[in-house]
């Protein structure tokens, strides 16, 4: 199956970040993954018009506390949307199954409770390679895709 490069998208089809507010949880853990991943959401979202002002990052220990970090976010006033950025990479137990499970829960939960976007940014891989590919790497940068999903769901919200 074909990975799409997530850094790959009609420019044209992104509204202006100009007047919109964004908050970004990293996670610590897997730091080369993570920081890469937040250089590309906060570089995509000034590409459509935020600013430093508008723009605030935060972090985390790991992928597990993402939502509870998103959600000291939510808690203030001036945040439009919420990115979320982790990895999680396959290993020997299923400790794996239960971050992914709980973080994507979280993320789900956060959206509805609030009525805002949280955008979710993990990466869940098999092996390392397969997250520094979607780092920046041969298959672009999920940090990108975040940020463009953020943007187009504030205007969503918005046009309401």
């Amino acid at each position: 199956m074909a990975t799409k490069d997530l850094s790959a998208y009609d420019i044209n089809s992104v509204p202006s970040a100009e007047n919109m507010t964004f908050g970004i949880v990293v996670a610590e853990w897997n730091w080369e993954i993570t920081s890469a991943l937040a250089k590309g959401a906060v570089a995509t979202l000034k590409k459509h018009g935020a600013t430093d002002e508008n723009i605030s990052v935060k972090y985390v220990p790991g992928t597990f506390e993402l939502p509870l970090g998103g959600q000291f976010f939510a808690e203030m006033a001036n945040i439009d949307a919420v990115i979320l950025l982790g990895c999680v990479i396959q290993g020997e137990t299923r400790h794996f199954d239960y971050i992914c499970e709980g973080v994507t829960q979280g993320t789900v939960d956060l959206n509805l409770k609030y009525n805002k976007p949280f955008i979710f940014g993990v990466l869940t891989t098999n092996d390392e390679q397969q997250a520094l590919d979607r780092a920046g790497g041969k298959h672009g940068n999920k940090g990108d895709e975040a940020a463009i999903t953020a943007i187009k769901m504030v205007s969503l919200q918005r046009s309401f």
